[in-house]
């Protein structure tokens, strides 16, 4: 018997088995990129273990991606700024030369400051933003001209969307500001008709002179979690949510329980979406970072329509 074709055989299934590497996904739910100075900055709820603060991972290309070796790969270290437990949905922002995250731990809303993209990020004084009721998943928005802007969820008869007028410091609200946007009640936004109704993760762009609200919708743990958006004329509403909405959910992915990001322009102008999946069909946790591209595309004398350029998903991989 001539075994050589397939003793050949093998050795060439083995080398092309050995050219794929295996995947290595980053596990980071709620995530934020940040571009500053031809770096991307990664950061997001810890697939690993969301009580210990912040991790940050960094790329030059939106691919290879490594873990900082800084402050123990931590941007944001628990005891160095506010919070005990639950580290989520963080957003690092560059105002005057500084560094800003916000961010959520303890159910409420803080703001810490560094000197790098990398952190640590820290506080002075070791506090939150003072609320009446628990809030999450802060994103904070500087208009063209100068007045800033906390959009956040506050836990009031489900997660609503409330959006503020902040201090010029970051230090709290302007109370008289603080606006109700919208919440969950169209059908793709409560499949599973659940009384405490479920809208989050907000995002701001400004187009065109309008003001675009990316939000996603359901509990993170419904397959059908998802992204929409909502238009204004002015950064308080009121907002008109859009007909084409969910603009990305799991029919888009391949796998279930994608939303929840952040919108970033990268080195060559392109508008990003990053984003959590599920882990996998039969598990929602560690939640899976993952990529889409974003455009505006025109709509006659309407407002520009927002839309998830088709095959532009990927997942996020550590090298």
């Amino acid at each position: 018997m001539n075994i050589t074709p397939i003793l050949i055989t093998a050795f060439w299934f083995s080398l092309s088995f050995l050219s794929v590497p295996e995947k290595n996904p980053i596990l980071l739910a709620d995530p934020t990129i940040f571009y500053h100075d031809g770096t991307y900055y990664l950061y997001g709820t810890s697939g690993n273990d969301k009580n210990l603060g912040f991790e940050v991972y960094v790329s030059k290309n939106l691919k290879a991606w490594k873990r900082s070796e800084k402050n123990e790969g931590y941007a944001l270290k628990k005891g160095e700024s506010y919070g005990d437990i639950g580290f989520w949905a963080p957003q690092v922002f560059e105002y005057e030369g500084k560094f800003y995250m916000a961010y959520t731990a303890n159910e409420h809303i803080a703001i810490a400051s560094s000197d790098s993209p990398l952190g640590p990020f820290t506080q002075a004084e070791i506090k939150d933003l003072e609320a009446p009721v628990k809030q999450i998943d802060p994103y904070i928005f500087i208009d063209e001209g100068g007045k800033k802007y906390l959009y956040h969820v506050r836990l009031t008869e489900g997660n609503r969307l409330f959006v503020a007028e902040m201090e010029d410091d970051f230090s709290g609200i302007k109370e008289e500001t603080l606006t109700y946007c919208f919440h969950a009640e169209e059908p793709w936004e409560n499949t599973q008709n659940v009384e405490w109704t479920v809208s989050e993760g907000p995002s701001i762009i400004k187009h065109k002179g309008l003001y675009y609200f990316i939000y996603s919708a359901n509990d993170f743990r419904n397959p059908d979690y998802a992204v929409g958006y909502a238009v204004s004329e002015s950064p308080l509403g009121p907002w008109k949510k859009s007909p084409t909405n969910p603009i990305f959910d799991k029919s888009d992915a391949g796998i279930n329980g994608s939303g929840h990001g952040d919108y970033f322009i990268d080195a060559k102008g392109k508008m990003k979406y990053v984003l959590h999946t599920h882990n996998s069909d039969e598990n929602v946790s560690p939640r899976k970072t993952a990529l889409i591209e974003l455009e505006f595309v025109k709509n006659g004398k309407e407002a520009d329509v927002l839309k998830v350029k088709e095959g532009s998903f990927k997942f996020l991989e550590l090298n």
